[in-house]
């Protein structure tokens, strides 16, 4: 539980830093160089000091990440742009714990007791009370459906990659084989790439074809300042989200069910609002700041029960 409330903090930098970088170079391309350093970064200590891609659990930890990192994040920058950040952000981590808790007791038999279920919940209500959207919200039929059906589709992929990762780690087991949390991220992160690779082939094609009337030398220039601007960011992005970030999430995963684990993640969007204050000048209205307070008692109240 302890590897949880460290992966909400490193997320929590995560969003912050990854905010500024798709506001820079969109969401498919910060994504995209995200998890390339943290690909890189995990594989140098993977396959220094740990298993690389080897082990009975890989195809399930690279299933996990397909479907978690993979198709989770791609839904995720998809419903940003069609409901906002608050309204997906509620959505998906309302959705994505109690998803991931059904899933894996259906199938791998893992019960919560009421004491979780119920400090879950009120995680959950705190989650839900701080990110709540302004009232005059205006979509259109099409915009809503879509952006439904792309925060529902992250929330699945969320719970499925972090039940599949519990999977994973039931056959290491079986197998008499340890993962440390950034060797079981690795694995995981390389599936999320190649879907991050194949989106971003797919919109480049598109830019590529507008940029041809451009002379190399504008569109070289153009790049250099970009990247100027926005490595520190994708560097801090990769290290804190998906490389420290997501070890300890599956740190936690190895000891903890999905349940509990994901209900901690839900509250990064409550510890992210510090960070927007000092860095981002946000101001903090009253019901996110009693939104943050229930849904740290919760979390309390969920180290508690166990």
């Amino acid at each position: 539980m302890l590897a949880a409330l460290f992966c909400t903090i490193l997320f929590s930098v995560s969003i912050v830093c990854g905010h500024r970088t798709a506001k820079l170079i969109g969401g498919t391309e910060a994504n995209f160089w995200r998890l390339t350093c943290a690909t890189l970064f995990l594989g140098l200590w993977s396959f220094g000091r740990g298993v690389g891609l080897s082990g009975a659990a890989f195809p399930d930890f690279l299933l996990s990440g397909v479907i978690g990192i993979g198709i989770g994040d791609v839904a995720l920058f998809q419903a940003l742009p069609r409901l906002g950040s608050r309204l997906s952000l509620l959505l998906i981590n309302c959705l994505t714990a109690p998803f991931g808790a059904l899933l894996e007791w259906f199938w791998l038999g893992t019960a919560l007791t009421r004491g979780q279920i119920l400090s879950g919940l009120v995680i959950l209500l705190g989650v839900g009370l701080a990110l709540m959207p302004g009232k005059h919200l205006r979509f259109t039929p099409r915009q809503l459906a879509v952006g439904l059906s792309f925060c529902l589709l992250s929330a699945l992929g969320g719970a499925g990659g972090a039940v599949l990762s519990r999977k994973a780690y039931a056959i290491a087991h079986l197998n008499a084989q340890h993962l440390g949390g950034p060797d079981a991220a690795f694995q995981r992160v390389v599936g999320g790439l190649f879907i991050a690779a194949v989106c971003l082939l797919i919109v480049k094609r598109g830019v590529l074809k507008t940029q041809t009337a451009a002379s190399p030398q504008l569109i070289v220039e153009v790049s250099r300042k970009k990247w100027s601007a926005v490595w520190p960011f994708v560097l801090v992005n990769g290290l804190a989200g998906q490389t420290f970030g997501v070890s300890c999430m599956q740190w936690a995963l190895e000891t903890t069910p999905t349940g509990i684990v994901l209900a901690i993640l839900a509250t990064t969007p409550v510890v992210v609002l510090p960070f927007s204050i000092l860095f981002e000048g946000e101001r903090p209205t009253f019901h996110s700041l009693a939104g943050g307070a229930i849904a740290v008692a919760g979390v309390i109240a969920l180290v508690l029960s166990r």
